[in-house]
């Protein structure tokens, strides 16, 4: 569990993907400008797509299943979600449930006389008719079973399509019946999966992978050229479970040995072996392993030419990338197989983009673009055919022309690929040249493991912009279908990230910690930045602090709620500036890992900006409607001097948000940080000092809550208190309050809570793995939003529970400093001495599920642990840390919705269901203030998630939200008689 990282950054090898794309494309223009004629391309592929429209490829195919079902229609989204889902279902009421929910969506009725309509006819429309729509009685149970076998059978004939085989005897068999009928293909076989989660998944890939280049291997020849026989296609992220950049380390001395061993299998065998691309994050760590196996290559099988990988136009740096790639083969002597695709996590790209607020994306925007940056890798990858064998994956007829009128020019070899199940008319005419060579890239595997593949397919595919989608609509004349992508479109089709808001508030920067560019001042500061000793408040003068509140807020509230905004706004860029300096003082003095330091500091960042605006939007007075002959004006005033508790799990996010707040809306702020961690809030206090906020406007009052924050609490002339804590402090400071003599203090709480998730069958196990690690044992589980609770339908727990052990002892525990490292310490010895109470007592009733590690004071590591309970009433308390606990659930999942709100709190609760319809039911049931549907439980995102909670999670009103400036406020209603003065002219007019 313990992997010691350096903490030195490598050089980054290629330039940063995050640059203004309008650039990008006219460089990637002018290298094309004399090297392809567009008009003799339509030339070429213009017969290509008249043969396919007046002889359409079989009903399965992807380009008639499109037409049918449009992935943009209600019929083609349900399809895509009842073969993504309904084949891992292994209880029928949810499979009813499931199939019941897609198909009442949608109208099969309508479609088309094709062969594809006749089977829907006879049982996805059928299914639509007899499911119960509510509760069904017996008939009605016996009468849906049969009918969701239909649909499931019709899924399952849908799996077939893009499946070739269910193992890799199947697929080859499957392989040789196609070469029969078309000699000129060859073909790469991948293995369905998607990116190990546990050390048992990817020791099972290996073992699949070994044994499919041992059954190539009896069909390959050995005295022909690599590129002749069939091959592999392998993914990194199958074979190691933590294929991270961040990881690097551990990947290099894990990962390349295994995959060292596959290439001289497969050297042995004379096939090629082709690494998959990956995403964005991940391609200066493949980059590295490549190079290491390319050296080994080099040195152990210099005459095997079958060691390639896949490269991905839509990248903005791949121009860069097939330069690099040579520059390998050269320097280590090899010749390889490249693969060039257009790239399949588009819109994953372009929302983590948004996530961590980049400044550009690290794919292009627009389709066309996507097209030039596919043109011009591939004259590049012609142009290095002493080094590199081009393999064109492509199903757009005009691009397919194009690649061969390059290639004539240089005289390189190359082939082509395509998908198994598409592009099967278009390459029924290309491949009549016999001249010509296909490689199918073939997915081999069960069917239920082809829903994440069969999905990114579709999208890619069904796109209304896509050629497969509009090869087969007749209604797109040839001259469209066949229009030239050679043209720049100047702005993005996408806001970028900062513009993610809108004119009225950017989003705050980040960074993406992947790129060893951007990690480096990171480390700078790191090595510089030490934590001040912040003196404590006197309690004694409590009393003269509050005077100077008291006095400096008449001034503050008078000035222009703009002049306030700009200062907040001010302080915001400042604090994005610092970026570095910041991080770095939060894990040292905070203990955390520089992800969570990012999204602190830009959390802090967006809370600035987002409070300056809403304050320029609800301080504005509001003309209200009354009789004629007066006017009546609402506007909302400062109340006074307030009082901002905040904790130390979020030393910098949530101290900047209470106190932005605060000021924002004219008031003056007392500010009690966490004992802990009083030197951040400290440097955010001095940037707002710096922003122009008067030092009597905001102080500064650091000390323990016994004595400083009792005494802040106590002054009666506290206008507010706003509160950020545990639920036990919350009721004494609410007592405190209404203890008092005077006016009645509002208090703003927000506190933690037994969050749950609920996970049902028809959940992807994947998902809820990544889900549950992150919400559970990020930030060490110190989060009140984390996820405390686990209740997994008993038909999948089996699976989930051990999918979800084997990601938690891949996390590693250790110093906050190492980039490696995803569990740190606790925050103190107290928190540290109360965790292990609890442990030692969960040990005693409950079953274990990870190993409890070694109690280590010193450094306050807790690895993450969990136990299985028999009930949810079990759970009693909240426990602060990385501990988590399980219940297995039957029956209605409202039960289980209804136990969890018994429990009292309400802050986060996790769904995990491809039902839509009982996700929002769910939600609508649960008395939880966020509820997350088939993602994380963690990082509300200012204005976008306002984050609070009720019961015993907090007062309201939602941090972050558009009601939370309010309650800063007191309302003033100002009636005036227009008439006093001598009649109503108004009314005369």
């Amino acid at each position: 569990m313990h992997f010691k990282e350096s903490s030195v950054s490598v050089p980054q090898r290629l330039p940063s993907p995050y640059r203004p794309e309008a650039g990008i494309v006219a460089d990637r223009l002018r290298s094309l400008s004399t090297a392809l004629d567009w008009a003799a391309a339509v030339q070429a592929a213009s017969p290509w797509v008249q043969a396919v429209r007046r002889h359409p490829p079989p009903f399965w195919a992807m380009e008639s299943l499109l037409k049918e079902y449009p992935i943009s229609s209600a019929e083609g989204l349900a399809l895509m979600r009842l073969a993504e889902a309904l084949l891992r279902v292994p209880d029928a009421e949810t499979a009813i449930a499931l199939t019941a929910d897609q198909l009442s969506r949608a109208d099969f009725d309508g479609a088309t006389d094709g062969a594809l309509a006749r089977l829907s006819q006879s049982a996805i429309a059928m299914s639509k008719r007899f499911l119960p729509a509510g509760e069904p009685g017996l008939f009605g149970k016996l009468g849906a079973r049969t009918v969701v076998a239909a649909t499931l059978r019709a899924v399952q004939l849908l799996g077939r399509q893009f499946v070739l085989g269910q193992d890799i005897a199947e697929a080859m068999d499957e392989a040789v019946a196609a070469k029969r009928r078309q000699p000129n293909l060859r073909f790469s076989y991948d293995m369905l999966g998607e990116g190990a989660r546990t050390a048992e998944d990817a020791g099972r890939y290996l073992s699949h992978y070994r044994a499919a280049i041992a059954a190539i291997a009896q069909g390959a020849d050995p005295t022909r050229p690599v590129q002749h026989n069939d091959g592999i296609s392998i993914k990194l992220s199958a074979l190691h479970p933590r294929y991270e950049a961040l990881q690097r380390e551990r990947v290099l001395r894990e990962l390349v040995p295994q995959v060292a061993a596959l290439c001289a299998q497969a050297a042995a065998a004379n096939i090629n072996l082709t690494i998959d691309a990956e995403e964005v994050d991940r391609l200066e760590l493949s980059l590295e392993v490549f190079e290491a196996l390319a050296a080994q290559v080099g040195q152990n099988h210099p005459q095997w030419h079958g060691f390639g990988l896949a490269l991905q136009a839509y990248q903005t740096r791949a121009l860069e990338l097939i330069a690099h790639v040579a520059g390998v083969a050269r320097r280590h002597r090899i010749r390889l197989m490249c693969r060039l695709v257009k790239g399949a996590y588009w819109d994953a790209e372009i929302k983590r983009a948004q996530e961590l607020g980049l400044p550009h994306y690290p794919v292009f925007t627009h389709k066309n673009h996507t097209d030039i940056s596919y043109l011009a890798c591939a004259r590049a990858l012609l142009e290095a055919h002493d080094v590199i064998y081009p393999q064109f994956a492509t199903h757009n007829a005009g691009t397919i022309a194009a690649i061969i009128q390059m290639a004539n020019r240089t005289g390189a070899p190359f082939e082509l690929q395509r998908l198994h199940g598409m592009g099967e008319g278009v390459y029924r005419e290309v491949l009549k040249n016999p001249l010509l060579a296909c490689r199918v890239y073939a997915p081999v595997g069960q069917h239920r493991d082809l829903l994440a593949y069969l999905v990114r397919r579709l999208l890619e595919n069904g796109a209304n912009s896509s050629f497969v989608h509009q090869l087969n609509d007749e209604s797109i004349g040839m001259q469209e279908l066949l229009q030239s992508p050679l043209h720049l479109q100047p702005v993005p089709s996408q806001p970028l990230p900062p513009d993610l808001y809108g004119p009225l508030r950017r989003n705050s920067a980040g960074l993406d910690l992947a790129m060893p560019d951007l990690r480096a001042p990171l480390e700078q500061a790191a090595a510089q930045v030490t934590v001040p000793a912040v003196p404590e408040a006197d309690p004694a003068r409590i009393a003269e602090a509050v005077a100077r509140s008291r006095t400096a807020c008449p001034g503050w509230s008078r000035a222009p709620v703009e002049q306030r905004a700009g200062m907040l706004r001010r302080a915001a860029d400042a604090m994005e500036e610092r970026m570095a300096p910041l991080c770095a003082l939060l894990v040292k003095e905070a203990a955390k890992t520089w992800g969570d330091c990012v999204a602190e500091v830009r959390e802090a960042v967006d809370f600035l900006r987002y409070y300056a605006g809403e304050a320029e939007r609800i301080l504005q007075p509001v003309t209200l409607p009354g009789p004629t002959g007066e006017s009546n004006t609402l506007r909302l005033t400062a109340r006074g001097p307030w009082v901002c508790i905040s904790p130390w799990n979020f030393p910098l996010a949530i101290f900047t948000g209470q106190v932005a707040a605060a000021l924002a809306t004219g008031n003056t702020v007392l500010a009690k940080p966490a004992e802990q961690t009083p030197a951040i809030a400290l440097e955010a206090v001095k940037l707002l000092h710096a922003a122009g906020v008067p030092p009597d406007v905001l102080q500064l009052l650091h000390g323990p809550g016994e004595t400083v924050g009792a005494a802040l609490v106590a002054d009666p002339r506290i206008a507010g208190v706003v509160f950020t804590g545990s639920t036990q402090v919350a009721k004494i400071i609410q007592r405190a309050l209404a203890a008092k003599d005077g006016p009645i203090v509002p208090l703003i709480a927000e506190t933690g809570g037994i969050n749950a998730m609920l996970v049902d069958s028809t959940a992807l196990p994947e998902q809820v793995a990544d889900a549950v690690v992150q919400s559970a044992f990020r930030s060490a589980g110190q989060r009140c939003s984390a996820l405390r609770l686990l209740c997994v339908h008993e038909a999948i727990a089996d699976g989930v529970i051990a999918m979800i052990q084997g990601a938690a002892r891949e996390l590693v525990t250790g110093d906050p400093a190492q980039w490696a490292t995803d569990v740190g310490p606790v925050i103190d010895d107290e928190a540290f001495e109360g965790l292990q109470k609890h442990l030692r007592r969960l040990h005693a009733e409950a079953r274990p599920l990870l190993p409890p590690g070694e109690a280590a004071p010193a450094s306050r590591l807790i690895p993450p642990q969990a136990f299985e309970l028999s009930d949810i009433a079990e759970v009693k308390q909240e426990i602060f840390g990385p501990v988590l606990h399980v219940v297995r659930w039957r029956g209605d999942p409202l039960q289980v919705i209804e136990a969890i709100n018994v429990l009292g709190y309400g802050l986060t609760l996790g769904i995990q269901t491809r039902i839509d319809s009982r996700s929002l039911a769910l939600a609508d049931s649960a008395h939880i203030g966020n509820v997350y549907v088939n993602r994380n439980m963690i990082g509300a995102v200012v204005g976008v998630q306002p984050f609070g909670g009720e019961g015993l999670s907090g007062t309201g009103p939602k941090a972050g939200g558009p009601h939370y400036l309010y309650r800063f406020c007191a309302e003033q209603t100002v009636t005036i008689n227009t008439t006093a003065a001598g009649g109503n002219v108004a009314l005369l007019a």
